[in-house]
């Protein structure tokens, strides 16, 4: 397993090398300038349209634009906001903070693309039911001689789907928070009896299908953003005199890389500390990746523009908003450099330093509800990529391979679950940004119509 986790770790390394650099920060800054900031300034419109103002029941599509997005929200806020955020504070220090804020301003708008284009050239599956995701606007879009691309992006997203990082630190934030302060903890059994209790839960809810995954998602999330939100505000407020020191220390410590103790990058630890960022931020809202698209390209809509506007709030509240108050909990409590943790464990140690007994029982909760409705959105993503290479009658095997998966995530390294997922999010980031970059003008387009619209009476 230890020559496995190498390996693991050294291909995710070469994955996120300049190459994929270039295409999702280089490839977001283009779509930014290219649209000339746009969207921007539509974004109490994204909200309207988000509450429901403009739902037409008429519209094609499966689900409403508030469901599509908490569906996305489900898999985005998760473990890669709580756990996510923790592992680059613990490698790279404050500064890496402020990369991932980088990162969503330039994922609003690869998002906006990314959603737009998912309801544009949405394909049907082999039953002709009508579905949306980057294989279907990369074969509808550029057309047939291109489906290599879809393939690919298809082959990867069977993988990059998986749930074993959010398994592996929900089991890790059980068995700290819960099982051995109660003298329970018994090794890989209780790690196997997780797993099996998580699989089970998961199962229940994935094989009703896209319907009930997202009236779940729905529920779920906007409540624990909420109590999340209210948690880390009491550990603010407790610390409310270090606060500005450390807003401050972000933006020093982005370009001095003090704290930085990882791999360096185009030959500097700022470079490194900038790829770490990325990286995680990546991680945390998938702008570029690919996998939001799939559940923004069912929404009930027959204007793309709408969709896409609603898909770029959820950087904005996934990256800006909840990875940043994880975040300041850490920073401002002083855990990240008196303690060894990483992962869940080191924001767990942040609440519970400033909300004794309570808090980190609070943070389990929320970790269960974030870590559970990303289980159950991911394996959507999955039955997508799976009809689209096999048929739709087949997706279903996908489901149970998806299952038995909790299991591995439950038992095995923090290290190599979270370098497996990174390696195959770059592999589905190549065939997304290329053609998110390839069909841009036709976005650009349709966006110019839909706001010349909208300003007329």
């Amino acid at each position: 397993m230890k020559i496995f986790d190498e390996f693991i770790a050294q291909v995710a390394s070469y994955a996120w090398g300049l190459p994929l650099l270039i295409l999702l920060i280089g490839g977001g800054l283009f779509l930014i300038f290219k649209i000339q900031f746009l969207p921007f300034r539509y974004l109490g419109h994204a909200v309207a349209v988000l509450r429901g103002k403009y739902d037409k029941e008429s519209d094609s599509g499966e689900i409403t634009h508030f469901q599509a997005l908490t569906t996305a929200l489900s898999a985005t806020v998760g473990m890669g906001n709580i756990a996510g955020v923790a592992v680059a504070i613990a490698i790279g220090g404050p500064g890496a903070v402020f990369w991932m804020w980088v990162s969503a301003v330039i994922g609003m708008s690869t998002k906006f693309f990314t959603a737009s284009l998912a309801v544009m050239y949405r394909g049907k599956d082999s039953n002709g039911d009508i579905q949306g995701g980057p294989m279907y606007f990369i074969t509808e879009g550029l057309g047939k001689n291109w489906k290599f691309l879809a393939v690919f992006f298809s082959i990867s997203g069977l993988i990059g789907a998986l749930p074993v990082f959010n398994v592996n630190q929900l089991t890790q934030a059980i068995n700290d928070i819960l099982l051995k302060p109660a003298g329970l903890y018994t090794g890989l059994s209780s790690n196997i009896v997780v797993g099996l209790v998580l699989a089970t839960i998961t199962a229940f809810v994935i094989l009703g299908g896209l319907s009930r995954i997202s009236k779940t998602a729905s529920k779920m999330v906007p409540a624990m953003v909420i109590l999340y939100f209210v948690l880390v505000v009491i550990i603010l407020g407790v610390h409310i005199d270090v606060v500005p020191g450390y807003l401050k220390l972000i933006f020093t410590d982005a370009f001095s890389a003090s704290f930085f103790e990882g791999d360096t990058f185009l030959g500097g630890v700022v470079g490194g500390l900038i790829l770490l960022g990325i990286r995680r931020g990546a991680f945390s809202n998938e702008a570029g990746i690919g996998t939001a698209p799939m559940a923004h390209g069912a929404a009930k809509t027959n204007e793309p523009i709408r969709e896409g506007l609603v898909a770029m709030l959820g950087p904005a509240i996934d990256t800006l908003i909840i990875c940043t108050l994880t975040a300041l909990a850490i920073l401002v409590t002083g855990v990240w450099e008196s303690s060894e943790a990483n992962g869940v464990s080191l924001t767990a140690n942040a609440f519970s330093e400033a909300i004794p007994v309570y808090g980190k029982y609070a943070l389990l909760l929320c970790i269960i509800v974030f870590s559970i409705s990303s289980l159950f959105s991911y394996s959507y993503y999955g039955t997508k990529c799976m009809s689209f290479l096999f048929g739709a009658k087949h997706k279903f095997i996908y489901n149970y391979f998806y299952i038995a998966s909790i299991i591995m995530g439950a038992v095995t390294s923090l290290s190599m679950m979270i370098n497996l997922i990174d390696t195959f999010f770059a592999f589905m980031a190549i065939p997304t940004m290329t053609a998110t970059i390839l069909l841009s003008s036709r976005v650009v387009k349709e966006a110019k119509i839909y706001f010349g619209k909208l300003k007329k009476p």
